[in-house]
């Protein structure tokens, strides 16, 4: 496949690609190429951050054995992670919004080494505490990005249950702890609006009311 990697994506109109966005778990085995990986990343570096620090650093993992290793320990984390899910989706009163989600979840854990990119999102620390406030715009960003040039992505935190593991074997130090992982390639489904509930629901003026 060809890619001109300076404009696909740039004619996207901002507002529909932030109500399409919505979490990509099926993903195509294809690979992505850098200059696209480096697109998507660039993109998370205009996100705001306090004092303009940029304490980001993202670390593309396409290895497939280092896919592997990674996906291995995330499914034992998960497994426990989804138990409770898994056990109520077994009534018949789950709601089937809540049942395709985890279908998906679950598809994802069986198939993240298949995930072309696992993009890993660290930051430095402040005074001793990492800077998530400035990391979540940055992965923001990239999820964005990823759907404005075609891409499926999603976001996980799991990793964390194994941090210490995980930053070690991406060579970060400890004042550089990773913050999230998304695994990222071509979707195997459309992007689509996600079901929300309403901004009438959500939305006070002056102070909150009661509804």
């Amino acid at each position: 496949m060809v890619i001109d990697v300076a404009t696909i994506g740039e004619d996207v109109p901002l507002l529909e690609g932030i109500r399409t966005a919505c979490a990509i778990r099926r993903l195509r085995p294809d690979p992505v190429p850098r200059e696209l990986i480096r697109k998507v990343c660039e993109a998370g570096t205009f996100a705001p951050s306090g004092g303009n620090r940029q304490p980001w650093t993202f670390i593309a993992v396409t290895d497939p054995e280092r896919r592997s290793w990674f996906a291995e320990r995330y499914r034992r984390v998960f497994a426990s992670y989804i138990a409770p899910a898994r056990r109520a989706a077994e009534s018949p009163d789950y709601p089937n919004a809540q049942r395709k989600i985890l279908a998906g979840a679950l598809h994802l854990a069986e198939h993240l080494h298949e995930a072309p990119v696992h993009l890993f999102v660290a930051g430095w620390k402040r005074r001793g505490e990492p800077q998530y406030q400035a990391l979540y715009p940055a992965i923001e960003n990239v999820l964005l990005a990823c759907r404005a040039v075609g891409l499926g992505a999603s976001l996980t935190t799991l990793q964390q249950a194994f941090q210490a593991e995980v930053d070690a074997w991406l060579g970060l130090p400890e004042t550089q702890p990773t913050c999230a992982m998304l695994p990222i390639g071509w979707p195997a489904v459309k992007h689509r609006r996600p079901v929300r509930r309403s901004i009438d629901e959500c939305l006070h003026f002056e102070r909150f009311t009661p509804r």
